[in-house]
């Protein structure tokens, strides 16, 4: 399996990315449209000391939804994706990344607005 193009896997996750924002509900879309999304290859080696597996394929980190203003935390509230680490996981096939991008950016999202593994599991988002 060949990993593409970095840029070509940020273009095709932007775009799921976007799609997916788009088909919220109203309520939902308005929290998603203002928290950055970034894109890297896999986690850092930093992220990894942290305890992160180096294999994750997203990470939710800062604040909570509403939690932004009183929270110590040095880091703005944003979702990372881990392009390396979804397109091996979709085994190089780029409709199992497209989706696998959209599970993990919703998952993600519901961290954000402070939904736990129990509640992600019960909406379909683990």
């Amino acid at each position: 399996m060949q990993l593409p193009d970095l840029l070509k896997l940020q273009g095709i996750a932007e775009s799921v990315v976007t799609r997916t924002v788009r088909a919220l509900p109203a309520e939902l879309r308005r929290h998603a449209e203002t928290l950055p999304v970034c894109f890297e290859p896999a986690p850092n080696a930093e992220t990894v000391a942290d305890g992160i597996d180096p294999d994750t394929l997203g990470l939710f980190v800062g604040p909570e939804y509403g939690e932004a203003e009183s929270a110590l935390i040095d880091v703005p509230s944003q979702i990372i994706l881990y392009l390396e680490n979804l397109w091996d996981f979709s085994e190089g096939d780029e409709d199992l990344f497209r989706g696998e991008v959209r599970t993990t950016f919703l998952h993600e999202l519901g961290h954000y607005l402070g939904l736990d593994e129990d509640d992600l599991e019960r909406r379909g988002l683990l």
